[in-house]
């Protein structure tokens, strides 16, 4: 584990949305930047492809998970 040094502004931001998203503030950190990660390395897709794509990768059946 390491430590980041991000802008006091960017760290409020991500404070009020991992409220939102019910994650901790490190998780929603995380989250963001796998997402950039993969966006930047998959330039042509959407982010619903890329959350689509990952979702077959961890072998998610959002109907099950829906209830549907």
């Amino acid at each position: 584990m390491g430590i980041v040094k991000i802008d006091d502004e960017l760290h409020g931001e991500i404070r009020k949305a991992s409220s939102v998203m019910v994650r901790s503030i490190n998780a929603q950190a995380e989250y963001w930047i796998k997402v950039g990660m993969l966006a930047e390395a998959n330039p042509g897709m959407s982010f619903s492809d890329i959350m689509r794509d990952q979702m077959k990768l961890a072998d998610v059946d959002i109907r099950k998970a829906v209830g549907g």
